[in-house]
């Protein structure tokens, strides 16, 4: 399943649990020195034994874990001026409460990489933003300043990694939990579902761009008008394989 606007769409993606594990696991092993991660394995035989019967259902689409305790803000980092981001800049509006220096087009490089932190909604809620003040409320300074100075050389190290292979990282979102009372990265990484993957040689500031993402799809629910309320609307079958073609097409060039 697919999800936009927070609401999981009816029809399934062929082969979308396979390019986010496989990224998933690509991200975590590039980001272990920076900070743990969850990832247990993803080889259906190191799984415990009751998962044996469905080893072929599992087998390249799923994740043994580290059961940690999630922390109730999700983590966005901006590189580049896009999403609700352009949205409330346009507006004349602060970005999760930060104020941005005037003439920025859409898609424009920031200065610096941003962090916009958002409340964790539950399934079919819309998750909000809320400013760095208002995180430090939800989870204590400490835990904030860890987390923005390691979502930010999480995001730094990806962006290099990704410009090898001609991709810009727009912004991306992670989430991070407590294990043994130590911060570590759970759930995915750096997949299609949580960033925007641009073409580094198709980009120009000042309009939407071309992405292996699923901007394709929230582009379409919006050209339809949805109202962004379940019940999500069937989707056409060129929109999902589209879709999925996008999806590993990014999967290809960062990860073969």
């Amino acid at each position: 399943r697919i999800s936009a606007f927070d609401v999981v769409m009816p029809n399934p993606v062929p082969g979308k649990g396979e390019v986010l594990t496989r990224m998933s696991a690509f991200w975590f092993g590039k980001m272990s020195d920076i900070i743990p991660n969850h990832l247990v394995s993803t080889n259906p035989d190191e799984f415990p034994a009751a998962c044996a019967p469905y080893r072929e259902v599992l087998k390249g689409r799923s994740m043994l874990v580290k059961k940690a305790k999630p922390l109730s803000v999700e983590c966005i980092i901006r590189g580049y001026l896009s999403g609700s981001g352009w949205k409330d800049y346009r507006s004349g509006k602060p970005v999760s409460g930060i104020a941005l220096p005037d003439g920025l087009k859409e898609s424009s490089r920031l200065p610096e990489p941003l962090f916009t932190p958002s409340t964790k909604a539950p399934d079919g809620e819309h998750d909000m933003p809320i400013s760095r003040v208002e995180m430090v409320n939800i989870i204590g300074a400490e835990l904030t300043d860890q987390i923005v100075r390691t979502s930010i050389a999480v995001y730094e190290r990806a962006v290099a990694i990704a410009a090898a292979a001609g991709i810009i990282i727009a912004d991306t979102k992670m989430e991070f939990g407590l294990l043994n009372g130590e911060l570590i990265l759970i759930d995915e990484l750096l997949t299609p579902d949580s960033s925007r993957f641009w073409p580094n040689d198709d980009y120009e500031e000042g309009r939407p761009q071309k992405s292996f993402d699923k901007q394709f799809l929230r582009d379409y629910l919006l050209s339809i008008h949805w109202d962004q309320k379940p019940p999500a609307p069937e989707l056409p079958a060129e929109i999902i394989k589209k879709t999925a073609e996008k999806y590993h097409e990014v999967l290809n060039r960062l990860v073969g």
